[in-house]
């Protein structure tokens, strides 16, 4: 179909030009009370914005390879690795916690950039503007493709719905149930959803500014009652009134362009800063790859991947590239390796179809995965950010 094509071929430029995701989209308190990291495990995960893998490395795994075909997200990781290494914490917090450090040009240029390869110099080179407060989205968040729409509803919330006051007193409430009192006698949810943001919400060039393709919001108009508009309105509404904001950072950096030293990833807080400067930021390693590109070249095993929700493409435009890279899992994972995934479908039905070899016979994915349902149940709520449909927990017993 024509529309198909064109949404992909937006999507791709989009993606493939253009840094993305400034902030990670998936709570590692999730995942690390999934993963059960160890000293022994080796760790896979799609680096995003770099966040989670920070973050896991406070488990203290042997290695975690941080893959991502886009090499402005891999260049974020590297970015934050160098200025762990090189900066004190007040300067850190200021530049990757508030998204500012207005002395940034000085310290890129004297303290940080040494310590980066040519090509990502190049990157940070031509981006000196995104961290130095001096433009009109003065927020590092701010920047990128998802953080210019995070601007723009930004504006939308305070200059047309008149809500950035309400939105306010319920990310600084001291209960749930403030929240919801706020929400509700602020008539939060009849000022955000005026038709013009509805209609946007259901544009495919919308959701390609978050990183959301095609065949995600169409796998929410299938599963979903009232598709990707009301899950979208229903997600927002339960973040805002059933889940405590008071340590949500992912939906305060989203709305606010900053986080508080209150409210932030774990790697922003000074003794996890300080544990990740002492060596911990040394086990992490950039690779610009596809998860299978890097797999099939990695000299190493693998104890733990984090997938993200890549497959919701693969599934639909590269079921090849889909079943090569889960025969690439298959062969480099450790016995009882664990698989981590998202998706925005209900319930994933791609996966576990998928064909492999296994000592030479063929067999079904689902054969060889051992799934947690009760687990991934027990935390998918729990999920601060909440723009997931499902999330999956898996051993490979092959």
């Amino acid at each position: 179909m024509l529309s198909q094509w064109i949404s992909d071929r937006s999507f791709h430029a989009v993606h493939s030009r253009n840094l993305v995701y400034n902030t990670c989209w998936e709570d590692p308190r999730l995942d690390r009370q999934a993963l059960n990291l160890s000293h022994d495990d080796r760790v896979m995960v799609i680096t995003s914005a770099g966040c989670n893998a920070l973050d896991y490395a406070l488990d203290e795994p042997e290695r975690i390879d941080a893959v991502d075909l886009n090499p402005l997200q891999n260049a974020l990781l590297d970015l934050k690795i160098a200025c762990i290494r090189t900066l004190d914490y007040e300067q850190f917090f200021a530049l990757f916690g508030y998204g500012k450090l207005p002395q940034w040009d000085q310290l890129y240029h004297s303290k940080v950039r040494p310590l980066l390869s040519s090509g990502v110099q190049s990157i940070w080179d031509q981006r000196l503007k995104y961290f130095n407060g001096t433009t009109r989205r003065s927020s590092f968040y701010f920047f990128g493709t998802s953080g210019y729409f995070a601007w723009c509803i930004g504006h939308y919330l305070r200059s047309i719905s008149k809500v950035g006051d309400s939105l306010a007193r319920i990310a600084n409430a001291t209960s749930i149930d403030i929240q919801r009192q706020i929400y509700d006698a602020d008539r939060v949810r009849e000022a955000i959803w005026r038709p013009m943001l509805k209609w946007a919400i259901g544009r495919d060039t919308t959701m390609s500014l978050l990183g959301v393709p095609r065949t995600q919001r169409l796998q929410l108009e299938r599963d979903y009652c009232g598709g990707i508009r009301q899950f979208v309105i229903d997600r927002l509404e339960y973040v805002l009134t059933q889940l405590s904001l008071a340590d949500n950072y992912f939906w305060r950096v989203y709305l606010f362009g900053h986080y508080t030293p209150q409210c932030c990833p774990e790697y922003l807080k000074e003794s996890n800063f300080n544990r990740l400067r002492d060596g911990l930021v040394d086990r992490i390693y950039t690779h610009t790859n596809s998860v299978q590109q890097f797999l099939v070249s990695s000299n190493h095993t693998i104890s733990r991947f984090i997938l993200l929700d890549h497959m919701d493409w693969l599934s639909n435009h590269r079921r090849d590239a889909l079943f090569a890279e889960w025969q690439a899992i298959v062969d480099r994972a450790t016995d009882n390796a664990r698989v981590l995934w998202r998706s925005a479908a209900l319930k994933v039905d791609f996966v576990d179809p998928i064909k492999v070899k296994v000592r030479k016979q063929t067999v079904c994915v689902g054969e060889l995965l051992r799934y947690h349902r009760e687990l991934s149940d027990r935390l998918h709520p729990t999920d601060r950010v909440q723009t997931y449909g499902s999330f999956s927990v898996a051993d490979i017993c092959a």
